[in-house]
């Protein structure tokens, strides 16, 4: 049994059979399985990607979908899911290692 539910910031949830990303949509959050996940990317938030940590929310290339967080700014990775759409949802937990590594044990990414 894996112990995902121990990785829970405010803003992603991991339980045993999903991610929950908080504050995806306007109106609440996205819930994505485990086994939809093709691949996850570690994005870094410095040098020339370093705009992007200011991307609170949304999208500005239409390709990486930003769940809201406030605290983006002062974090300096990100996580790219593949989901197969175009549209990849990027998540900036506090524990990035930690929500990447959840993932992997779910046999994903």
């Amino acid at each position: 049994m894996i112990m995902a539910t121990a990785d829970d910031d405010g803003t992603i949830h991991c339980d045993d059979h999903e991610i929950t990303i908080r504050r995806y949509y306007l109106w609440g959050p996205e819930t994505i399985p485990y086994a939809s996940v093709t691949g996850v990317k570690t994005l870094a938030l410095t040098g020339a990607n370093q705009m992007r940590r200011w991307r609170i929310w949304g999208s500005g290339d239409f390709i990486h979908w930003w769940n809201l967080d406030p605290h983006r700014p002062k974090k300096d990775t990100a996580l790219v899911l593949d989901v197969g759409r175009r549209v990849r949802p990027t998540i900036t937990p506090d524990d990035t290692a930690a929500v990447a590594r959840i993932i992997t044990e779910h046999g994903q990414g």
